[in-house]
């Protein structure tokens, strides 16, 4: 039974029929161009590359929004791709916001709170232990480059991931700005397994006025962007969440597998195919297969509060 074959995308077909849907959505949404914020990863590429194929790169605005804990290659890699894309970029540096709104502060205050010594120039992220329960542990770098790990408690990690929320919401507020200026939708870039598992913010990464790759699994994606001509140093970054200082990958914060292990393993799931039968195309043991399995319904019962739209009494 080779299930695992169907990741495997006709690109050219699938560009075709998304790129048809596109002009579509903006006649529902009355709006006639779309802007998108470029990070210098795989999927806002290609969303980005499909909506210059399907709208032209005349309406098609690419937003840069560093701030002070983003890596400099984002914002490269950004300029990269609307470079090659032929559309016009604008840079909004998103730091001062973030400043006053307190978000570093904030969350520096929480990782004092188990690693007191936190101070200026030190630089920080959130990894999980991914095993019998599901641990998260900050990492500290000093400015000498010592590293220091502790265990976070749920107060401490809720409160640094509450903060660094403010990013993606800060982002996509500038989004938001831009596109009402222009008369333009709002792009968003979630790919399946980030869509499906809830990997995005709510009022931030997850807020769009259309989604073109949502249906799409990671690997996918990353056919596609082939496909569509993105430029290879941003098909061979590996996936960041580019949200910590420190450098960290989406398996280190969220996911637990690499997002190839992840595709596959939501698939199998959906199709139900039992994890003594998944466990050999994933690389895994059954048991860690049944953890996988776990780990997947848990985060989608989580995700179903990101997806669900106001409640009224309407």
């Amino acid at each position: 039974m080779n299930w695992s074959g169907a990741l495997i995308l006709n690109p050219a077909e699938e560009a075709t029929r998304i790129c048809a849907r596109i002009p579509e959505f903006l006649q529902q949404l009355r709006r006639r161009g779309a802007v998108i914020g470029i990070s210098g990863g795989v999927d806002s590429a290609v969303v980005a590359a499909l909506c210059v194929r399907a709208l032209g790169k005349d309406r098609v605005l690419g937003l840069l929004m560093p701030e002070a804990d983003s890596s400099p290659d984002s914002t490269r890699l950004g300029r990269l791709l609307a470079s090659s894309l032929g559309i016009p970029a604008e840079l909004e540096d998103v730091t001062p916001i973030l400043e006053a709104a307190g978000c570093y502060q904030r969350r520096d205050a929480a990782i004092r709170t188990v690693i007191p010594e936190y101070g200026t120039g030190f630089r920080c992220k959130i990894v999980l232990h991914d095993g019998a329960y599901r641990v998260f542990w900050v990492v500290v770098q000093s400015p000498e480059g010592v590293e220091t790990r502790a265990r976070l408690p749920l107060d401490a990690y809720l409160a640094i991931v509450a903060a660094t929320n403010f990013k993606q919401r800060t982002r996509k507020m500038m989004e938001y700005h831009h596109a009402d200026r222009l008369n333009y939708a709002v792009a968003g870039t979630p790919n399946r397994l980030e869509y499906d598992q809830g990997f995005f913010v709510k009022h931030g990464d997850g807020a769009a006025d259309f989604k073109p790759i949502a249906h799409l699994f990671k690997s996918q994606v990353y056919q596609l962007g082939e496909y569509l001509g993105v430029p290879a140093e941003i098909l061979e970054r590996q996936p960041s969440t580019d949200t910590y200082s420190l450098e960290q990958s989406q398996e280190e914060f969220y996911f637990s597998l690499p997002y190839r292990r992840m595709d596959l393993a939501l698939l199998a799931r959906d199709r139900g195919i039992c994890a003594e039968d998944a466990a050999a195309e994933l690389g895994l043991t059954a048991e860690e297969t049944r953890r996988a399995y776990a780990a997947i319904d848990a985060k989608r019962k989580a995700a179903k509060y990101l997806h669900l739209p106001p409640l009224t009494m309407l």
